[in-house]
């Protein structure tokens, strides 16, 4: 079992340091969360179960906790509990027998994933998604760097990739495919598009 400590709430997701890995969890409305660790994509149990103490694991809308010692690789996973009332006001859907995905992980592993058990009443433990921890840091970019433009100064241009070149208008060679929207960057550029 791995020591556990109150971690901090920023940066959202699991990040990984030196000495261990950050989860944080954003819940405005939770009132018990559970991280579940798993070695393997296709364990079916966890081999451990943090519950997150509020006083010690909670910043304000924000559940946290600290695993010292754990690595990058492991896989992962939250139980969350909440109020049921005023379902349809808040538009909370807590359910103590569901195992639910990290919004910020940066790996999922979908392996024994099964939708009748996510959206079914029983526990789906042994058929959740889980996300996975990844270090960041050791990626291999091969000299690709950011390209910092400011918001300020970026024009989004969102786009159904299908829609976008499959008419013969469009005059792609792979049309309704990301190939084909990669035949029209020359045309958005010239539009003054800056994101896809």
């Amino acid at each position: 079992m791995y020591h556990i400590e109150p971690g901090v709430a920023h940066p959202l997701g699991a990040v990984p340091d030196k000495h261990g890995v950050n989860f944080s969890l954003f819940s405005k409305h939770a009132t018990s969360v559970e991280l579940l660790l798993f070695t393997r994509h296709d364990d079916p149990e966890p081999f451990q179960v943090i519950l997150l103490d509020p006083k010690q694991h909670r910043t304000f809308h924000f559940w946290h906790v600290y695993v010292s010692g754990l690595r990058p690789g492991i896989h992962y996973a939250y139980r969350l509990d909440g109020p049921r009332e005023d379902v349809y006001r808040t538009g909370d859907r807590f359910q103590r027998n569901k195992v639910v995905l990290d919004p910020y992980t940066r790996g999922i592993t979908t392996s024994l994933w099964s939708r009748a058990d996510a959206s079914g009443p029983n526990d789906n433990v042994h058929t959740c998604m889980r996300g996975l921890v990844v270090d960041v840091a050791g990626y291999d970019w091969e000299d690709d760097r950011p390209l910092n433009r400011p918001m300020s100064e970026t024009i989004i241009y969102e786009v159904h990739v299908g829609g976008f070149t499959r008419s013969p208008s469009s005059g792609c060679h792979f049309p309704g495919t990301f190939a084909g929207i990669i035949e029209k960057i020359p045309y958005l550029t010239e539009l003054g598009i800056t994101a896809v």
